[in-house]
This record gives structure tokens, sequence and C-alpha cells, in this order.
């Protein structure tokens, strides 16, 4: 089950520069049918939250005087798009699938990722049927922006100015009524048609940390060198084999606690990766978890995974360790904490 072929909402491609990351999501993209609409940018250590969601900004005018004109960022821009792709495809009769919104984030781990993506971050967390699990709220002025980039007249939007302030917001319940209840209220969540993809380098020194709760949101997928042999994944697991698999796995990071700093916020949950169908994808566990696992939990010492499968191999490269998955799970299973 490759990352690719299930369209996950959020979704990192990892690996050494050079490895074709970005041209892997250009061919993604080139796959999706209808072709989707893509917004692009670039994180960087100059990058802000204004950059990302949108920002006032000052406008000189020909008699001198200054005023203000908000500017919407990368994210509002494709957040707008999608969620007026998804309010045209509602109101056709019968309802079709809306057009496809992909958000790109080139180097993705070299701007701060908790700092540009601020209060949004809560957004990521997506329900299986795509809709951000929560909302947040929005300032009177994004929510305006996001209004009027999604097409929606000023007689709507202020409506004090043309009527009462209780019959505009009737026509506001009334025009975003079902999925779309949120905007009504200044709140915005991501629909199904919004996905994000990133691209990472792992051979970067000078760059941010990303923590465990922003990569938890994430698939992954890592882009060797060589991708000519890639590695079979392990096979996907039932949600009780998964969760047998993690105790074990959580026991086997216990077990080395002299090693590893704050131990306890290394452990994985069972919502690390979440079932589909009722599965966890052997991809997810070879990606996402092993990274995790190489990248965060034995960060200082890799001799102990070494060790663990016996077999006198270095492991020079999270390549080597990947490899190593299905095996690596196979091997927890059978753990018996000796």
């Amino acid at each position: 089950m490759d990352p690719v072929t299930v369209h996950p909402y959020q979704w990192i491609l990892f690996g050494s520069p050079g490895t074709g990351k970005s041209h892997k999501i250009d061919e993604h993209v080139k796959a999706m049918v209808p072709s989707p609409f893509v917004v692009k940018t670039i994180f960087h250590p100059e990058y802000t939250h204004g950059d990302f969601m949108g920002r006032l900004m000052p406008l000189s005018q020909p008699d001198g005087r200054v005023s203000y004109r908000y500017y919407p960022g990368h994210f509002m821009r494709a957040l707008a798009k999608a969620l007026s792709y998804h309010h045209e495809a509602i109101q056709v009769n019968p309802p079709v699938p809306p057009k496809e919104v992909l958000l790109v984030i080139d180097e993705i781990n070299r701007g701060n990722s908790a700092a540009i993506f601020g209060t949004a971050f809560q957004l990521l967390d997506r329900r299986e049927d795509g809709w951000s699990s929560y909302d947040v709220d929005l300032s009177e002025m994004e929510h305006d922006a996001l209004l009027q980039m999604m097409g929606v007249h000023q007689c709507i939007r202020y409506p004090s100015m043309y009527e009462s302030e209780k019959e505009g917001r009737k026509k506001l319940n009334e025009l975003f009524a079902g999925d779309l209840d949120f905007l009504a209220e200044r709140k915005i969540k991501l629909p199904p048609n919004l996905r994000l993809a990133g691209t990472m380098n792992t051979s970067d020194e000078s760059i941010y940390y990303m923590d465990s709760a922003f990569k938890r949101r994430w698939s992954w997928e890592y882009v060797p060198i060589d991708n000519g042999n890639p590695c079979s994944p392990p096979d996907d697991l039932n949600e009780d084999s998964w969760r047998a698999f993690v105790r074990k796995l959580n026991a086997f990071i216990l077990s080395h606690a002299a090693s590893i700093r704050k131990v306890e916020d290394k452990l994985i949950g069972y919502y690390f990766i979440r079932t589909r169908k009722g599965v966890v994808a052997g991809s997810e566990i070879q990606n996402k978890l092993m990274f995790f696992l190489w990248d965060t939990v034995f960060i200082r010492d890799k001799r102990l995974l070494e060790q663990f499968f016996g077999d006198n191999k270095e492991l020079k490269t999270f390549g080597d360790f990947s490899a190593k998955s299905a095996l690596f799970v196979e091997r927890i299973q059978a753990w018996s904490g000796k």
C-alpha cells in the first residue's frame, strides 16, 4: 500500500538531497485526475506565520496617504480555493466530488514549522473522511479575506451595511448550511479535497527541530538514493495486532531507558498511525514509525538497534534501517524482554 496510491491528506517525502523528492510530487500531481489546483511554497529561516496565513501590509496612495491591505498567505489561498470547490460541488444535484487542491511545501524542515503553522497546526488532525477533527478560530480580518477569496459578496460579509445584523447572519448561515456551517461562526476546518505535501532533506544540520506531535500528523515516505530496488515493507497489521505490537515496542524502548533521554516522551501511542479500513499499512510502519525510531527515539545511540538485529552489520543510514523494517516488526513481535 504505497502512500501515493492511498492519497494521504498530509504527506512528507524525505531523504538525501537530489533523490528526486520534488520530482516525485510533480509526477504524483500529473497522475491525479482531474488535475488539482496547486499552491507551492518553500519554507526557510525567514518564512513566517504571516507568509503562510496572511498579513496586513501598508499600501501608499498617490496623495501620500497610507492604507492597509490584507495579503493572504499560501495556506489561506489553498484553503479558500478548496472550500470554494467543495461549496460548488455540493450545490449540484446530485452532488459531485469537489476538485482537489494541493499545497506543496518544499524544504518543510528549513523553517520553524511550529511557528509558521501556529493555530493551524490543530487542523492537521484529520478524521477518516478527510475533514479536520477540530476547528480553529479566525480573526475578523482573516475571516473576511477568506470569504472574499471564496467569492462571497460584500452584502453578506458586511450585513450591517445593507440590512439588520440578524438578517445578515441568517443569510450567512443559509449560504454555508451543511458541511461548511463552521464558516458562519468564523471558524475553519480543512476539507477532504485539500491535501498537503512536503519535502524534507534528512542530511541538513542547520534545520529547525520538528516535534513529535507535528510529525505524527503526516504520512511519511522515504526516498532512497538508489530507488531501483525498493525494500518490501512489513505486512499490514489489523488493529489488534497493531496494539499488541505497540505494547511490545514500548516495552523494548523502556528496556533502554538509561540510554534514551526523556524516554516517556518517546513512547508510541496507538494512534501514532491511524488504521484505514481496520488495518495499519505496512508502508506507514516502514516509513513513519521506523523514521521516528531512527530520528527521535534512538537518535543518540544506533548501536542499540544494531545489537537488536545481532548480525554485526553497522546501520550507517536510515536506508539501512528501513530495509530491515519487516525483520524489525517480526523481532519485536517475538521479543520476550530479554
